[in-house]
C-alpha cells in the first residue's frame, strides 16, 4: 500500500510501515512546508496514497465539506506509546485494508477501530 503521512501523524510509524513493505512519503519531508490541509488531501488523491493523520480537521474537510480522499487512517491515540500505535495500526491494516484501498476513512481509537465512511463520488 502507499501512504502519505500528514505533519500531524507520528512519524515513528513510517519505519514500521516501510519494514512491512509499504511505500511511505511524508508531507513535511517530501513536499513544501506549511501546506494547507486541502492541499495535503489533493496530493494524496493525485498520488493515490492513503493519508495518515492525527488531526480531526481532515474529518471536517471530508465529511462536512465533501472533499474527496484516497483513504484515511485517523489516529485518535494522544499520548499513546509507540508500540501501542504500532499494534493499533497493524490491526487496522489487518481488518480494514480493503476499505482503505477503496477510499475508506478508518478511525483508530483506544479499543476501537472503525470505518467512518467513504469519499463522495
Amino acid at each position: 500500500m502507499k501512504f502519505l503521512f500528514d505533519q500531524s501523524a507520528d512519524f515513528r510509524l513510517i519505519a514500521h510501515l516501510r519494514s512491512l513493505g509499504h511505500n511511505v512519503t511524508a508531507v513535511s519531508r517530501d513536499y513544501p512546508h506549511s501546506l494547507a490541509d486541502e492541499d495535503v488531501l489533493a496530493i494524496a488523491v493525485q498520488k493515490q496514497r492513503i493519508l495518515v493523520v492525527a488531526d480531526r480537521d481532515f474529518g471536517e474537510l471530508i465529511f462536512h465539506q465533501g472533499l474527496v480522499h484516497a483513504g484515511v487512517v485517523f489516529f485518535r491515540l494522544p499520548g499513546a506509546a509507540l508500540q501501542t500505535k504500532i499494534e493499533h495500526l497493524d490491526k487496522a491494516l489487518e481488518t480494514h485494508a480493503d476499505e482503505l484501498a477503496a477510499g475508506g476513512f478508518v478511525v483508530v481509537a483506544p479499543g476501537n477501530i472503525r470505518v467512518a465512511g467513504r469519499p463522495r463520488a
